[in-house]
């Protein structure tokens, strides 16, 4: 187990919104999908889309365009949704597309620049790539705050409970 934790250290996917190239550990995406149809869900933000069904399991979306207060994009071939997981939630992040996994050695990740402190609250460092190129990585433990998360939760919890309650039949 220590062995596999030291593998993926400083190892990163990486994922485009619009131009912008973002990074999160490996170590918390479960998996990466295609969209899959989204079912809405009320009262909640409006970064989260709703819920999937993956392979039985009910999953919430959330739109990281939304998430970062950018614009809506309509989803193409090349929008896929990765799978983390969260202090314990499968989330699913809806971003434009999958890039690869980097290596990034800690001795390349700089802190953020400091602009207004709301607006990095997401981003734990840079991490500066040949060409001049930078990717900012996510901090996946502050992109959800802790009510936000119990709100992921309870999504999930709700609908597998809807799930596994037995069918009524309709009165005629």
């Amino acid at each position: 187990m220590l062995a596999e934790e030291d593998t993926q250290k400083d190892k990163y996917l990486t994922f485009t919104l619009g131009s912008e190239l973002y990074g999160i550990d490996i170590r918390v995406v479960m998996e990466i999908i295609g969209i899959l149809p989204i079912t809405a869900v009320p009262e909640v933000p409006e970064y989260v889309r709703g819920i999937i069904n993956l392979r039985g399991k009910i999953i919430p979306v959330v739109d990281m365009r939304l998430r970062f207060h950018r614009a809506f994009r309509e989803y193409t071939d090349r929008t896929c949704v990765i799978v983390i997981e969260a202090e314990g939630v499968l989330v699913g992040l809806i971003i434009d597309g999958v890039s690869e996994v980097l290596d990034i050695p800690e001795e390349q990740v700089v802190p953020p620049p400091k602009l207004k402190a709301a607006q990095n609250r997401y981003v734990r460092g840079v991490g500066r790539l040949p060409a001049n190129k930078v990717v900012m990585l996510l901090d996946w433990q502050k992109l959800f705050s802790e009510d936000e998360t119990a709100m992921l939760e309870s999504m999930n919890e709700a609908a597998e409970a809807d799930t596994a309650a037995p069918a009524t039949k309709a009165p005629e």
